[in-house]
């Protein structure tokens, strides 16, 4: 027998619908009116919608970093995103300097045999001999159809223009798309000694430091040159109005150019790196998170379909690291805003965010929702249609969302594995019930029902579609 969900209004990205769902395996297999309950497990989601699981598609679980590691793993960091409602995630593989991909993808793989949700892994792309070169190819043997590079973070992550255009060219050949980290890493090295000379060491100077003119050149230039290469381009966490005008033009061009943005830089500004007692270090990620002004682009750029993913780029420190059992967090980058580790806790938060301010504000309907935050996702990164939506066939990765539900947001709550929440104390309306993965329950309200080694890797399509 299987677990049939009754009396809820399913929200797919391009309809909503009254119907039951019946869940056998790990698969939906019936979706109809009225549906016999027989024997089956009964949920019953009256006055509540049934939507496809969400797929967060940047994240970077146990990940070591200016030297640190993230403090959310497989474990504790899919604990979280399924509270949040999402069901799959795709994170970051680290080539090791001098070493091959595959070296990495063992690494990675051995991190998520703590894995409870679904996942699957992107490949950085740091070091690009020859022999690596060669080496790419075999990725998507191994189901992985995404490489990414960074123009930032120099003499650590930064490849040049030689490497970015060598990179497409490869994906190009062989179905793959590119992911690409755009900021001038150059320019933003020269402005973080100019500001460490001056004196000017405070979270603040992060932003200073990369300027959303940097972004718009690197962004830019990317889309050229995956035009020129004729490569699928995916922006990652796309945050000002110069960037979102680049890709603009480049989609208007007829470019097989692609954006996504993340929840953060909809919800806060600069002016939070402000804050006293170092408190502003909180923020810090790379890009900077902006202004107010860049917040209604962004909303207008996912309105119009410039954008077409809501992520994270989920990457928590401790605030206070390096004490009870902790390691080292966003204390290292005191008096020298350049070693504050990059990056926010965000996972559990994402989808709760957006339907309040976004579904609840007017900024979006419910089935854009789902086309951001999992629809889109699974169909960009070739997981379409078993994952990101509630059709018969498709991987039972449910959500039961109480439109209703009310929480505030706060670390003494959270499940994120840190100190510190980035929407601390605000309200939200809107939140999952009940949440299942491949059929299995793992959320119900506030218990935990899922295990260590239940989450699954999703082997990927290539030549998935540019939409």
């Amino acid at each position: 027998m299987g677990t049939l969900i009754k009396n809820g209004t399913i929200v797919n990205a391009a309809e909503t619908i009254q119907a039951d769902i019946l869940v056998e395996g790990e698969q939906i297999v019936l979706i109809g009116k009225n549906l016999p309950k027989d024997k089956h497990t009964v949920i019953d989601a009256k006055g509540k919608y049934v939507m496809p699981g969400g797929i967060d598609v940047h994240t970077h679980l146990d990940l070591p970093f200016g030297g640190t590691s993230s403090s959310d793993d497989f474990e504790t960091g899919h604990r979280a995103a399924a509270f949040g409602g999402t069901t799959m995630h795709i994170d970051f593989v680290s080539q090791p300097k001098g070493g091959m991909l595959h070296d990495g993808l063992a690494i990675w793989r051995k991190k998520a045999e703590k894995a409870q949700i679904d996942y699957s892994f992107h490949m950085m792309v740091t070091d690009l001999r020859d022999e690596v070169m060669n080496e790419i190819p075999t990725m998507v043997d191994e189901g992985i159809t995404t490489l990414k590079v960074f123009l930032a973070y120099k003499g650590v992550f930064q490849v040049d223009d030689n490497t970015l255009y060598r990179t497409l060219l490869q994906a190009a050949d062989h179905g793959m798309m590119v992911m690409v980290h755009a900021e001038t890493g150059d320019v933003v090295d020269l402005l973080i000694h100019k500001y460490l000379k001056e004196g000017k060491t405070d979270p603040y100077y992060h932003a200073l430091s990369r300027p959303p003119e940097l972004e718009g050149e690197a962004t830019g230039r990317a889309v050229a040159l995956a035009g020129l290469a004729n490569c699928p381009l995916y922006v990652v966490h796309m945050t000002c109005e110069q960037a979102v005008t680049q890709l603009r033009l480049g989609r208007a061009k007829g470019l097989p150019v692609m954006g996504e943005t993340c929840v953060q830089y909809f919800f806060t500004t600069i002016d939070d790196l402000k804050r006293p007692n170092f408190e502003g270090a909180k923020f810090v990620c790379s890009p900077p998170i902006r202004t107010k002004h860049d917040q209604e682009i962004l909303w207008g750029a996912i309105k119009d379909r410039t954008l077409q993913v809501v992520s994270t780029d989920h990457c928590p420190f401790w605030f206070e690291g390096g004490k009870n059992g902790r390691i080292a967090g966003k204390e290292l980058g005191k008096g020298d805003f350049s070693k504050i580790p990059n990056g926010l806790p965000v996972i559990e938060d994402r989808l709760k965010m957006m339907w309040t301010f976004g579904v609840g504000g007017n900024r979006i309907d419910m089935n854009r929702f789902v086309e951001v935050n999992s629809t889109n996702p699974a169909k960009i990164f070739g997981m379409y249609p078993r994952k990101g939506t509630i059709s018969v066939g498709a991987d039972a990765d449910i959500v039961i969302w109480d439109p209703k539900k009310k929480e505030t947001l706060s670390a003494a709550t959270q499940h994120m594995n840190t100190d510190y929440n980035l929407f601390e104390g605000t309200k939200i309306k809107g939140a999952p019930s009940a949440v299942f993965v491949r059929g299995k329950q793992v959320v119900d309200d506030d218990k935990w029902l899922g295990h260590v080694g239940y989450g699954k890797f999703i082997k990927r399509s290539p030549y998935s579609p540019v939409l």
